[in-house]
């Protein structure tokens, strides 16, 4: 004889556990969505809507001194592309902008290099020292381009005057004001005010390198120069290398340095002087967005490629 047991129904407290999970779940993520609202309105309103704003103002042909006749929305037209890609001064200022880009980056992160090492070892007053080397970085731009201007000024300029009385110049130089000087200058200036930035990338990473395989291959007998590019180089490359990136898009959108220093004079003019140049000076907005859209989408491109066949490879080694 066989007996049918009857299933007991789910008690009501077991039904109502999956709806409190969920419950609690879409509580957690709109209190998530609550946190990050703030931060998406400020990016949306300070970098999403004048991006998109500035390629608008590309396809129109507006300016500041019919904009309150026309408005600002005019029939879209390739005129300004056009523009820039045939204008030679376009092409002179984005070569200017490379050398400037690539020589200072190269020259600053080789300076910040072998200052953190120079200050590697411990001695006496190290801690100051490190801080000191950080003021050209930490020093407002005004204050550090107008005592440059000042000491490379033709008159009274302390490098001309040491130059003329001491080394037999045979007349002082224009520095600022004068090509190739000015350009040259210009780097050497951006050199020395940005290496602290790659001194102190670097003084992280050698602190963090584990000291027992230096000791190993000294013990082996490898000299100075064989430890540092054996061992210890290979160990700062990923820095090194993240060091020229973010120093490239740096220097590739540079403007206030140069600007207070030469006002893109003399062979000066980078892309990001020329485009101001033509906003305020020709009043021409969409040539100028035109200018800043192309600039950024080659900035663009450059990054890709770097990150799509250099930097796995970095990652690898």
């Amino acid at each position: 004889m066989t007996t049918a047991t009857a299933k007991r129904p789910p008690s009501q407290h077991a039904a109502k556990l999956p709806r409190r999970r969920d419950t609690i779940t879409a509580r957690d993520n709109r209190a998530g969505l609550w946190m990050v609202t703030p931060t998406t309105i400020i990016v949306v309103a300070i970098i999403i809507v004048p991006v998109i704003w500035n390629l608008v103002m590309a396809f129109q042909k507006a300016s500041f001194i019919d904009i309150a006749d026309n408005g600002l929305l005019n029939p879209l037209t390739l005129q300004n592309f056009a523009d820039v890609f045939t204008d030679r001064s376009f092409w002179a200022s984005l070569w200017t902008t490379v050398v400037f880009s690539v020589v200072s980056t190269a020259g600053s992160i080789l300076l910040g290099l072998v200052a953190a090492l120079a200050f590697r070892s411990a001695f006496p007053g190290r801690g100051l020292a490190r801080s000191l080397m950080l003021l050209p970085y930490v020093a407002p731009v005004v204050a550090v381009t107008f005592v440059w201007q000042i000491m490379l000024n033709p008159q009274f300029g302390i490098l001309n005057w040491v130059g003329v009385n001491v080394f037999g110049w045979e007349h002082p130089i224009d520095f600022l004001g004068r090509a190739p000087y000015a350009l040259a200058t210009v780097i050497v200036f951006e050199i020395w005010r940005y290496f602290p930035f790659a001194f102190m990338f670097v003084t992280a990473r050698l602190t963090a390198l584990p000291g027992d395989i230096e000791e190993a291959a000294l013990v082996d007998g490898v000299t100075p120069l064989q430890n540092f590019r054996l061992v210890v180089l290979p160990q700062l490359m990923p820095v090194l290398s993240l060091l020229a990136v973010l120093r490239l898009i740096m220097t590739f959108n540079k403007f206030d340095d140069i600007y207070l220093l030469t006002g893109g004079a003399a062979g000066t003019e980078v892309s990001a002087v020329r485009v101001y140049d033509q906003l305020m000076g020709s009043f021409d907005i969409g040539g100028a967005a035109a200018n800043a859209f192309v600039l950024s989408a080659i900035l663009a491109v450059s990054l890709f490629v770097y990150m799509k066949f250099f930097a796995g490879r970095e990652e690898e080694d």
